[in-house]
């Protein structure tokens, strides 16, 4: 019942205070609700950007490892990026994807991918700079997606290299307007491919290189018509998914060994190929993200602290008006404590009245962006949460000192003391 009665004369006169210093009130709470405003906004921000971009990153498959000529991120344990040491190494080629397929024990599919840009037309229509993928056979058991129109390659038209493509559904829509794109044909440097197939619509993502709907997809034998499979220009790349319960690390060693046989290295040679998986990103963010945070934590911070004062003058002022009220409460046998936790608590809820404006501010924004972009923002409960503790802090803080004043008044000097 105590801690009860302190909570609720705390809140009167919070409410007493702010009603009688409107002005006062709202300007010092509008720094608290700033401060909150500032440093929760980019934890959301930061928040909301890690999310989507780890999002993107799981699609391109925890499982799956992906065999190329060039690193995603310098060697464990180093910060440079030795390029020089790639630049000559040899691409992966269509062998090398069937020699895993037939020697692997660990590898429930692997296929051979290669990707260049061209322009693409159908009709007046034309895209420029659209993503040609070529994939052999088990892409689209490792790459999952969904066909919303027609249909996907059969193996035989992938081994026959027919002239046929799977395209995006933005592409699609570009190219074909309101047409149906399966049975047309469109072409795409000088050949000409019958479309039957349009992939379901992905949106948009941060790998914007694993994102269909752009895109058109062919059979890699018919791909080696428009370029090299040997240059670099194409980026050959290997995908190889593990089995169900084998883990990825125990698939790249026996890669390792697969490759190192197939590309014939003597035992003091190093790996002339880069085995890379999304646990590599993962790591790079991890990082990146923790130094935002700190980053993030330090630009709100100030904006706080400037709020923090504001709280401490107007508990200060309030205690001056209310010296009376002080020394009559300590005459009837308040005690020092309770008059300490009730101007605390008075300061706290202040404080906490700003916080909670700012992330009503920061929700309603959070809201609008995702009604009206792509992109999508997450206002988390560990964000609200912390909001709330750095708003409660911060009055626990600011009102101390004139908490501590009150509590430590003399009952009669505080009595006959009128304004």
């Amino acid at each position: 019942m105590i801690i009860f009665r302190l909570f609720w004369e705390s809140l009167v006169m919070a409410v007493q205070t702010f009603r009688g210093n409107r002005l006062r009130s709202m300007l010092t709470l509008l720094g608290i609700t700033i401060g909150i405003f500032a440093i929760i906004s980019v934890f959301t921000a930061v928040d909301s950007l890690e999310m989507n971009i780890r999002e993107s990153v799981s699609s391109l498959g925890d499982d799956v490892v992906y065999i190329q000529k060039w690193p995603w991120a310098p060697p464990e344990g180093e910060e440079d990026y030795p390029w020089w040491k790639y630049l000559n190494r040899p691409l992966v080629t269509l062998k090398e994807n069937d020699y895993i397929r037939n020697n692997s024990r660990l590898a429930a599919q692997s296929c051979f991918v290669a990707t260049t840009q061209r322009t693409v037309k159908y009709g007046n229509n034309s895209a420029e700079n659209i993503t040609i993928m070529g994939a052999s056979d088990g892409f689209q058991e490792i790459r999952s997606f969904e066909i919303a129109e027609g249909r996907y390659f059969s193996p035989f038209e992938v081994t026959g290299g027919k002239n046929i493509a799977v395209v995006g559904a933005d592409l699609a829509e570009e190219l074909f307007e309101s047409e149906s794109p399966v049975g047309k044909e469109v072409k795409i440097s000088g050949f000409k491919v019958t479309v039957i197939g349009v992939t379901k619509k992905e949106g948009q993502g941060t790998f914007d290189d694993n994102n269909l709907d752009e895109l058109v997809l062919l059979p890699i034998h018919f791909m080696k018509n428009i370029v090299d499979l040997r240059s670099e220009s194409a980026n050959p790349q290997i995908w190889v998914e593990a089995r169900e319960g084998v883990d990825v690390d125990d698939l790249s060693m026996e890669l390792t060994s697969l490759l190192r046989s197939v590309r014939r290295l003597s035992p003091m040679d190093e790996n002339n190929f880069a085995l890379n998986q999304t646990s590599i990103i993962n790591n790079q963010l991890d990082q990146l993200f923790k130094v935002i945070n700190i980053a993030g934590f330090f630009i709100g911070i100030f904006s706080i602290i400037v709020g923090g004062f504001g709280i401490a003058n107007i508990m200060f002022v309030s205690v001056k008006e209310r010296t009376h009220i002080i020394g009559i409460e300590k005459a009837i046998g308040a005690k020092n404590w309770f008059i300490l936790m009730e101007f605390l608590v008075e300061s706290i809820i202040l404080s906490l009245i700003g916080g909670i404006v700012g992330l009503l501010i920061i929700g309603i924004g959070t809201l609008v962006i995702n009604l009206s972009g792509d992109f999508t923002m997450y206002l988390t409960m560990g964000n609200i949460l912390l909001g709330l503790g750095i708003s409660s802090a911060i009055g626990l803080i600011s009102g101390f000192a004139p908490a501590w004043q009150a509590a430590r008044m003399n009952p009669v000097v505080a009595i006959n003391t009128t304004f």
